[in-house]
């Protein structure tokens, strides 16, 4: 096999996002100041983020550590972060079905289109536990989330407390069958009903 050979196998892999780009260092978000990560936030989505639907469907909850990640750059400056939270869809007879809403994915205008968010998005996915990953719901761009599983296909009779784009509206699941074809999204706080 020759070099180039080589080179184009390492740069195309089969079955995933090429990442033909330097591997992306990855800490915990609760390592990072909450300043920090603020400021990340208002640089990526504007100081009006705050008005959008999403913050409306996670209103009251804390993001989840275990899935939240920063990514530093070469120079160990912070880059980006993702962010996991406690939902649910509340089906028509009350039921809460529970979900973990994915986002905001922020990475700094300077950083973009350099990986972070792939790296950031990969970490989330690799920490869901496998026996038992509870449906991941997003609102973003679809052919960005497409490539990671996420699908507007079940999202159809799914409602939101605010203002949305519903091909925009996206869920990722092992098992479609799962889902309710209708129901409000909206935080999934303690004692909530569930299903």
């Amino acid at each position: 096999m020759t070099k180039r050979e080589l080179q184009i196998r390492r740069t195309a892999p089969i079955g995933a996002p090429p990442m033909d780009i330097p591997t992306r260092t990855l800490i915990p978000l609760a390592n990072v100041e909450p300043a920090m990560i603020e400021q990340v936030l208002d640089l990526s989505f504007g100081p009006d983020r705050r008005s959008r639907t999403a913050y409306k469907i996670r209103e009251g909850t804390d993001w989840l550590p275990a899935l939240s990640y920063a990514a530093l750059d070469d120079e160990g400056m912070l880059a980006g972060t993702i962010q996991a939270w406690p939902v649910a869809l509340t089906d028509p007879e009350g039921r809460a079905h529970p979900m973990i809403m994915v986002g905001p994915v922020a990475v700094l205008p300077g950083k973009q289109d350099q990986g972070y968010g792939r790296a950031m998005m990969a970490a989330l996915s690799a920490s869901l536990d496998p026996a038992a990953p509870l449906p991941q719901v997003l609102i973003g761009d679809t052919d960005y989330y497409a490539r990671f599983g996420f699908t507007n296909a079940h999202t159809g009779g799914w409602k939101c407390p605010g203002p949305w784009e519903p091909a925009r509206l996206m869920v990722r699941t092992g098992n479609p069958a799962v889902l309710p074809k209708e129901g409000m999204l909206g935080p999934w706080l303690a004692g909530s009903p569930s299903r």
